[in-house]
C-alpha cells in the first residue's frame, strides 16, 4: 500500500536479508540438571562463533569452480546447488536467516505481551490487540468488503474534478492512489526544515517498462494485470468489470509515457527544483492544490519542492483529459488492491496470485502469524514501541560500543584513502575530509524514541486500526512541516536487518538487528568481521561520496563542493563502472542497469576497499595467521561473499531489476572484487580466468 503524504528521510538502504531463531521455553525445576549441563556447552560456543570455525560457512563453497571464474559460486554454490526456495518466499539468503530471527524475536514479545494483563490504551496493549485483530480471520471473512464500502461509495459519487482531486489528496489515509504523489522530506537546501515534495506516482505495476516494452514477458504480465483487475472490481460487485480494467491499463500505460526513466528519477540534481507554494500554483494551474494539501492537513504552506517537472505536468494533463468515469475505476480497484490485507481471504488470496505469484513468482503466502508480526512492527505502524523491547531483551550493550571503534576505524580507514587519491586535487580533498570528519553515526536504537502513544488501536477491529494508524502518520507528517527537522528520528526500526545513510543529516545508520552474524560476530576471525559489518559501514560512508551522495556537502546542504576537473575525473570513473554492471544478465534478456545501480555499486566497491584497508591497518602491520590454509585476505573477501549468499526467484529478479536501486547479490560480490587487486593477489588470479580484468581496466574510485 502506497501513502500520499509519506515521510521521508532520503535513505540509501543497504538492503540486506534473513534466519529463524531457535526458541526457548520457560524452565522448570525437573529440567535443572541438564539445564547445568546445557549451561556448560553454552559457555563453550559463546567463544566459538556462530558460522563456521571461523565465522564462515565454508560448507557453502563448491570446490569445482575456481575463484577467479565466479567468486560467489565458488563461496556459495554448494550451497545454491542444494537449497530450494521455500514455497512462500521469492527468494533466500545468507540474510534471510537475519529476518526471520528478528522476526520471531518480535513475535515472542507479541506473545507476551498476549499473555500479560495491561493497562488500557498503553502501548503493549495496543501491539497485542492490533495483532490479535490480524488473527481474528473469522471475524474479517465475515465482514467481507463491508470495511471498504464507505470509501468506495465516495469514490462512487465523484461528480466534479473538484471531487476528484479531493479524492487524489484522501490516498494516503484510505490507501488507494494517485497520479500525483506528496512526501514530506528533508530540505535539500537547507536541512534544519522539511518540505512538501511533488512528483509523478500513480502506476499499480512496479515500473514504466512493465507498460512499455513489447517482450513477451511484459505483454503476458499486461494481460494477467488486466484480468487481475476485473477479478478485484467483481470481489468488490462493481459493474463493468472487465471494461473497467482496460480503462485502468490504458490510464496508467500514459502515467508511465510520462515518467522517467529509474536513472533519472535517482538524479539530485533532477529532482531537486524548489519553489514558492504561489509560483507553484500558477506554475502548474491544472487542479486546485488547496483542496488536494486541505484532505493532507496542510495548510500555510511556504514552498514545495517538484521532485519531478515535466512528468507532474503532463499528470496534469492526464487528470483534465481522462473522463470522470475512469478515474472512478481506477480509484475504486486500488483502494481493493492496496486495502486487500485488511479484507477477507477471498480478496487478499486474490490479491495475493497476481502482485506475489504472478508478478514475483513467490508460490505460497507466508503463514498469517509471519504477516501478523510484519504488519504490528512496521516503522509506520506500532514498529518503535515493540523496537524499545527489542533492545531490552535481544541487544547486547557491549556491541555498541564495539561497533562505535569499528566505525572509526573505518573513517580513518576512508581518511586515509583521500589522502591518497590521485585523481583528486587538494581543493576537493579539503571538502571531502570535512564531509567525512561531519559522518554522525546512529547504532542499534534512538536515543528519543518516537511517541506512538496517540494511536488508537481498536480491540477487534483491524480494518479502523490501520485507518487510525494512516491518519496519525498523515498528522504526523503534516506536523512536521511546521517545525524545524528532527535530528534524532530514525528511518529504520531497531529489529530491521538494514542499514542506510542519510545524506541531508549527513548520517550512517544501524540498526540493533544487523549487528549478528554474517555482519558482525565477535567471537569470530577479525577477517571476517572487516569483510562482513565492516565492509557495511564503509558501503554507507560510501553513500556520501558517490554519484548522487557527494552532491551534498559536509552539512547535508546540496551544492556543487567539487572543481570541474575533479568533478570530470570521478564522473569518468563511474561511467566505467556503469559499463561494467550493464553487462550482467541475471536472467535472460534482462540486463542490470549500472547507471540505476550506480550508487548502490558505488557504495559496495568503495565500502569493501575501505573495509580491506581498515583490516590491514588493524594488524600493526603483523601478518594475519593462516586459518585451515586460508589466508587473512582470503578470509576477509570470503566474508564479503557470504553476506550476499542468496537464492532468488527469476520473476522476482526481473522486478528487482526495474525496480531497485541494489544489483542481485551474486554481482554484488562478482562485480567489486574483479576490481580490487587485493583479491587478484589473494586467490591467484590470472587473464585465464573469467573474472579477470585487465590493470587499467579495473575501477577504483574510493
Amino acid at each position: 500500500m502506497k501513502q500520499i503524504l509519506k515521510t521521508s528521510v532520503a535513505l540509501s538502504a543497504l538492503l540486506l536479508a534473513a534466519c529463524s531463531d531457535n526458541q526457548t521455553g520457560t524452565q522448570t525445576a525437573n529440567q535443572a540438571g541438564d539445564a547445568a549441563a546445557d549451561n556448560a556447552s553454552m559457555a563453550d560456543a559463546a567463544q566459538k562463533p556462530e558460522l563456521g570455525t571461523w565465522g564462515v560457512d565454508m560448507s557453502a563453497a563448491k570446490p569445482s569452480v575456481e575463484w577467479g571464474d565466479n567468486f560467489f559460486v565458488a563461496a556459495n554454490g554448494t550451497w545454491l546447488d542444494e537449497f530450494e526456495i521455500p514455497a512462500s518466499r521469492t527468494g533466500y539468503g545468507a540474510f534471510t536467516v537475519l529476518s526471520d530471527r528478528s522476526r520471531d524475536r518480535v513475535k515472542s514479545i507479541i506473545d507476551d505481551l498476549s499473555a500479560g494483563s495491561f493497562e488500557a490504551g498503553s502501548l503493549e496493549q495496543k501491539i497485542s490487540d492490533y495483532y490479535n485483530a490480524y488473527m481474528d480471520v473469522e471475524t474479517i471473512n465475515a465482514l467481507g468488503i463491508t470495511p471498504l464500502q464507505p470509501s468506495l461509495d465516495r469514490v462512487a459519487a465523484i461528480q466534479s474534478k473538484e471531487d476528484l482531486v479531493r479524492a487524489f489528496g484522501r490516498e494516503g489515509l484510505e490507501g488507494s492512489e494517485a497520479p500525483i504523489t506528496l512526501f514530506v522530506g528533508l530540505n535539500r537546501g537547507n536541512p534544519d526544515r522539511t518540505v512538501l515534495n511533488i512528483g509523478l506516482g500513480g502506476l499499480g505495476l512496479p515500473d514504466r517498462d512493465y507498460y512499455l516494452q513489447d517482450s513477451e514477458r511484459f505483454a503476458g504480465i499486461r494481460a494477467a494485470y488486466t484480468a487481475h483487475i476485473a477479478q478485484m472490481l467483481g470481489l468488490a460487485g462493481i459493474d463493468g468489470a472487465e471494461e473497467k480494467a482496460a480503462a485502468i491499463l490504458a490510464l496508467e500505460t500514459r502515467l508511465a509515457e510520462k515518467q522517467w526513466p529509474r536513472s533519472q528519477r535517482r538524479n539530485r540534481d533532477l529532482i531537486y527544483n524548489p519553489m514558492s507554494y504561489a509560483d507553484f500554483k500558477a506554475q502548474y494551474s491544472g487542479i486546485d492544490w488547496d483542496v488536494m494539501l486541505a484532505e493532507n492537513g496542510i495548510e500555510d504552506l511556504e514552498d514545495v519542492n517538484v521532485s519531478h517537472p515535466e512528468p507532474v505536468a503532463a499528470a496534469l494533463e492526464i487528470i483534465n483529459s481522462v473522463s470522470l468515469e475512469d478515474w472512478k475505476a481506477y480509484l475504486s480497484y486500488h483502494l481493493i488492491s492496496n486495502n486487500a490485507p485488511l479484507l477477507s481471504e477471498e480478496i487478499d488470496n486474490a490479491n495475493f496470485d497476481f502482485y506475489n505469484k504472478t508478478l514475483r513468482g513467490q508460490q505460497e503466502q507466508r503463514e498469517r502469524w509471519e504477516r501478523g508480526v510484519l504488519r504490528v512492527g512496521a516503522r509506520n505502524a506500532l514498529g518503535d514501541a515493540v523496537g524499545q523491547i527489542y533492545v531490552d531483551r535481544y541487544f547486547p550493550p557491549e556491541a555498541k560500543q564495539q561497533m562505535v571503534q569499528l566505525v572509526e576505524n573505518l573513517r580513518t580507514a576512508m581518511g586515509q584513502r583521500i589522502d591518497g587519491l590521485s585523481w583528486m586535487g587538494e581543493e576537493t580533498k579539503v571538502e571531502a575530509r570535512a564531509k567525512l570528519a561531519a559522518f554522525r553515526p546512529k547504532i542499534a536504537y534512538p536515543d528519543v524514541w518516537r511517541d506512538r502513544s496517540g494511536i488508537d488501536i481498536v480491540a477487534g477491529d483491524l480494518f479502523q486500526s490501520a485507518r487510525n494508524i494512516a491518519a496519525f502518520n498523515q498528522a504526523e507528517a503534516a506536523d512536521r512541516l511546521k517545525r524545524p527537522s528532527n535530528r534524532e528520528r530514525w528511518g529504520m526500526t531497531p529489529q530491521t536487518v538494514n542499514a542506510y545513510y542519510n545524506a541531508q543529516f549527513n548520517e550512517i545508520v544501524f540498526p540493533a538487528a544487523i549487528l549478528q552474524p554474517p555482519f558482525f560476530d565477535p567471537n569470530a576471525d577479525p577477517a571476517v568481521n572487516y569483510g562482513g559489518i565492516g565492509a557495511v559501514i564503509g558501503h554507507e560512508m560510501g553513500h556520501g561520496f558517490d554519484d548522487q551522495g557527494s552532491k551534498s556537502d559536509d552539512k547535508g546542504i546540496q551544492r556543487n563542493w567539487w572543481t570541474d576537473e575533479d568533478r570530470a575525473n570521478f564522473e569518468k570513473k563511474a561511467d566505467v563502472l556503469v559499463a561494467q554492471y550493464n553487462q550482467f544478465e541475471p536472467v535472460p534478456g534482462n540486463f542490470v542497469d549500472g547507471r540505476f545501480t550506480l550508487g548502490e555499486n558505488i557504495g559496495d566497491l568503495g565500502g569493501l576497499s575501505m573495509a580491506y584497508h581498515a583490516y590491514k591497518l588493524s594488524l600493526n602491520g603483523k601478518p594475519a595467521p593462516v586459518i585451515d590454509g586460508l589466508t587473512g585476505d582470503q578470509r576477509f573477501f570470503l566474508a564479503w561473499a557470504q553476506v550476499w549468499k542468496r537464492k532468488t526467484r527469476d520473476a522476482t529478479l526481473v522486478s528487482l531489476l526495474k525496480s531497485d536501486s541494489h544489483s542481485p547479490g551474486e554481482f554484488r560480490v562478482n562485480g567489486v572484487v574483479r576490481n580490487m587487486d587485493e583479491w587478484y593477489e589473494a586467490f591467484g588470479v590470472t587473464p585465464e580466468h573469467d573474472l579477470y580484468l585487465p590493470p587499467e581496466e579495473r575501477v577504483s574510485i574510493w
